[in-house]
């Protein structure tokens, strides 16, 4: 198929999370000349296809084959590809069906690679992302096939196709302080004690502090409350406790351990308790490694475009890449429609993308 009529077939599947609608058993017929190895685990799907072409380098694509629930709203079925004024579109365009359809064809459809090709597909990325892509990578450890480089397709550029490349990206900690205060009358201030005027006084200390200076490849780690809440809505009690949220994109800089720390130097003479975790950690991929620079050399050829390397936004599957500690990178089409109503994705953008993954493997 060509990418159009691909990326038109993959689009069609109502694949929302962990649900991969039949997509895989399309893919696993469209690729019969690859191997694969299956996981399936608590309703989450797991493909890993490849093929040795030789005993060099192992190069790994990665993407997610599940979307969000599309909303209402639509100008046209969410799941129908819908083709107009150069755009196609459908729930998955830009996050990541596009991507997925590119990489597919390119490995599809390539010769004479010196290593090992893979595609690693999960229909768990958009949800709690615990059966999905870490999963098979626990899996190509324990048999040794552990990539040596990957390439996530999620969709990365901003204002024109090509701009940016994601060498990394920041964590994400989550913490709940409860701070522990006495329930009194409002007109006895004296016999209460209200934990919203204990806050009061670190606040100007914590909200939208930096934890750390940043450095070249991160912005400094903000510590960004994100909600506060006590009482019971009524203007003659003060409450008994209080619930602050906060969360932190922590740079390879800033650890929980130093959260902690940081809070309890603020808290410390109150009475609180901490609950934290990190759903994600930080990881960076050398400015030098080669599928850096390879990936950088090939969209500077293709599109005329030097791009950026960046870290900037949320979370993907590329973190459990890094964990593994393995070279990754993140490139994909605009994503300036991710997770909308109408969810587009230009058509010259997608055949682009397929010449980078194609070009890329024959200079890898």
């Amino acid at each position: 198929m060509d990418i159009v009529e691909l990326f038109k077939k993959i689009l069609s599947y109502r694949s929302i999370t962990p649900d991969d609608d039949g997509a895989f058993f399309f893919l696993e017929e469209y690729l019969l000349d690859f191997e694969v190895i299956k996981q399936d685990i608590k309703g989450v799907k797991n493909r890993f296809f490849y093929k040795k072409f030789g005993d060099g380098e192992h190069l790994c694509f990665a993407g997610h084959i599940d979307v969000v629930p599309p909303g209402d709203g639509w100008e046209s079925d969410p799941f129908t590809p819908t083709q107009k004024d150069g755009y196609i579109y459908g729930r998955g365009a830009q996050d990541m069906k596009s991507g997925l359809s590119a990489f597919v064809n390119a490995c599809k459809m390539a010769k004479n690679f010196n290593g090992t090709l893979s595609m690693l597909l999960t229909s768990d990325e958009e949800g709690d992302a615990k059966y999905g892509t870490v999963k098979m990578l626990e899996h190509l450890k324990s048999i040794n096939f552990l990539p040596d480089f990957a390439i996530v397709a999620e969709p990365t550029c901003e204002e024109f196709f090509g701009d940016t490349i994601k060498i990394g990206r920041r964590g994400s900690i989550n913490g709940v302080v409860i701070l522990n205060g006495i329930q009194g009358h409002a007109a006895y201030p004296k016999k209460a004690k209200n934990p919203i005027d204990m806050i009061a006084k670190v606040l100007p200390n914590i909200a939208g502090v930096n934890l750390d200076e940043g450095d070249e490849d991160f912005e400094p780690s903000k510590f960004v409350i994100t909600d506060i809440r006590a009482g019971m809505e009524v203007t003659n009690v003060t409450p008994k406790d209080l619930k602050m949220m906060f969360n932190v994109r922590n740079s390879t800089k800033t650890t929980i351990d130093d959260i902690k720390e940081f809070v309890d130097r603020n808290f410390k003479d109150m009475d609180y308790t901490l609950s934290i975790n990190q759903s994600a950690k930080p990881f960076i991929t050398n400015r030098n490694s080669k599928v850096v620079r390879l990936m950088s050399e090939v969209i500077s050829n293709i599109v005329d475009i030097d791009p950026n390397l960046s870290t900037a936004g949320g979370t993907s599957d590329a973190r459990f890449f890094g964990e593994f500690g393995i070279d990754t990178v993140e490139f994909g089409v605009k994503n300036d429609t991710i997770h909308a109503i109408n969810e587009r994705v230009e058509i010259d953008e997608l055949i682009k993308l397929e010449k980078i993954f194609k070009k890329l493997i024959e200079k890898f």
